[in-house]
């Protein structure tokens, strides 16, 4: 069999200021029918293994387009628009194929496109026809649509956050693939929409057993795949929130009653699974009684890059520096400015330096450190889930602030995300010996740095990710969902 695969992938936070033009997709590569060979272990991570398992079995690959982008506001039209058009323009140079498999994330959107990913699959099947099999790998962060359901043959999310699962789902998928080809499954989906918006954690209960419920009724006569999509709070698009698909052989009754009854029981969790989080001083007083070996480790949820924030908020900095805790790390702080001055000045140089609130309201306001710079790293990267993810030029400067206090920041030239704890030891900042580590992240730095914390801590300060999802100012989807409305499901019943 000839299999086609490609990726583009960013997930778009559609409040956020900052539109997802060319350069960011370019800072991660866009690569055009080579990344599983030029970026085998960064941007190309998933395309050589999906390539490698393809190869494997004696299939044909056809590899088109690769690239991905930091979350931001909507993509720029003509940008969407041409990366797009390279992966429909590669489809019809490749001549028939047998499977369509993609990697994206399901909560794209640009400027004229509500459903990007829906969009694309939608043009798919026009140029494949009816027999070729589409499959679509997306993020557990997606809004599932109609018309994705429609133009795919199976739609399969990842299951875990942080997500750790991309390469089981990917075989997942490529196996119905090879299976509905050969004409052995006819897969047909259902889904249910649980009328919910949060944000759900899969390292703690009930939320880990909600995993294994799906992976128990995956085993079920005539299953094959459970998802959960969660959907993206901060993504105001028509049919946004949490939704919960089955896909079955050829039983269309079956994946509806599956899928309402799962459903329905992930409903029923709604009071339970929300992640508990704490204001910036009980969470400092909660450093001074955590007294033992290892860091504790705060999130700061709010000012996380992978959804869209800045990453260069101030309001913890300047909160540590206020009650004077030090032996403490934070980072990656995202100012461009700050790493040239201290590239510029050279490891060893103190000098005053101001650090973040660079980009607006949601970022605080800058705070001004005399500082040492420690070290200089060019095209630094970290450990993230499957692959490496750059974080460019970075900084390790180290700040006294009094009373014997010190505090060493992380800073980069790429915004992302926290994901490793080589973000920070690659750099030469130790771990284990401070009192506390804070990394700019929501979820996706639990699974380096959960094993080595006292505790893990999550944060919210007043950073672009409102954790209030009862009162987001949506525009475009309905605000008949939970918690906004009590029971959404009472009107729809």
């Amino acid at each position: 069999m000839k299999f086609f695969i490609a990726q583009l992938a960013t997930e778009t936070n559609t409040f956020a200021p900052a539109p997802t033009g060319l350069g960011g997709f370019e800072e991660y590569g866009i690569f055009h029918g080579d990344a599983s060979r030029r970026a085998p272990e960064g941007t190309g991570s998933f395309m050589r293994f999906l390539r490698e398992r393809v190869e494997a079995d004696g299939h044909t690959v056809v590899e088109s387009l690769c690239t991905l982008a930091q979350p931001a506001g909507r993509t720029v039209r003509a940008v969407y628009e041409a990366l797009r058009d390279e992966i429909l323009a590669d489809l019809r140079a490749a001549g028939p194929v047998d499977a369509v498999q993609l990697l994206l994330h399901g909560a794209m959107a640009a400027d004229g496109y509500d459903d990007c990913e829906g969009d694309l699959t939608a043009r798919i099947r026009e140029i494949v026809g009816p027999a070729v099999r589409i499959g679509l790998e997306l993020d557990l962060h997606c809004h599932f649509t109609e018309r994705m359901r429609r133009s795919a043959d199976v739609i399969i999310a990842f299951k875990e956050y942080p997500h750790i699962d991309t390469e089981p789902r990917a075989l997942e998928l490529y196996r119905l693939l090879c299976e509905a080809a050969a004409g052995r499954v006819r897969p047909v989906t259902e889904m249910f929409d649980c009328r919910m918006v949060g944000l759900w954690h899969t390292t703690r209960e009930p939320m880990q057993g909600f995993v294994a419920r799906m992976q128990q009724v995956e085993r079920e006569p005539g299953v094959l795949s459970v998802s959960l999509g969660h959907g993206f709070p901060w993504g105001d698009v028509p049919e946004a929130g949490a939704k919960l698909w089955v896909v079955t052989d050829g039983d269309a009754d079956l994946a509806r009653r599956w899928a309402e009854r799962l459903g329905r029981e992930f409903w029923a969790l709604r009071e339970q699974i929300a992640p508990s989080t704490l204001g910036i001083d009980a969470a400092l007083d909660q450093v001074q009684t955590l007294a033992g070996r290892g860091p504790v480790v705060i999130g700061d949820i709010a000012d996380n890059p992978g959804g869209g924030a800045p990453g260069d908020s101030t309001f913890i900095l300047r909160r540590l520096i206020e009650r004077g805790v030090g032996n403490a790390v934070l980072g990656a702080i995202w100012d461009l400015g700050a790493v040239q001055i201290c590239k510029d000045a050279g490891v060893g140089a103190q000098l005053d330096l101001r650090v973040g609130g660079k980009c607006g309201p949601a970022s605080g306001q800058p705070v001004d450190l005399r500082v040492t710079v420690r070290a200089v790293v060019e095209n630094h990267t970290q450990s993230a889930l499957s692959s490496r993810e750059r974080l460019g030029t970075c900084v390790w400067a180290e700040a006294d602030i009094g009373a014997g206090a010190n505090l060493h920041l992380l800073l980069s030239s790429i915004r992302t995300q926290t994901y490793g704890t080589d973000a920070f030891t690659g750099i030469g900042i130790t771990l284990e010996d401070k009192a506390l580590v804070v990394v700019k992240s929501t979820q996706h730095f639990h699974a380096q740095f959960a094993p080595l914390a006292r505790a893990v801590l999550y944060v919210t300060t007043p950073g672009t990710l409102d954790l209030d999802f009862a009162h987001l100012p949506y525009r475009l989807r309905s605000l008949d969902y939970w918690p906004r409305v009590a029971d959404p499901h009472a009107g729809a019943a």
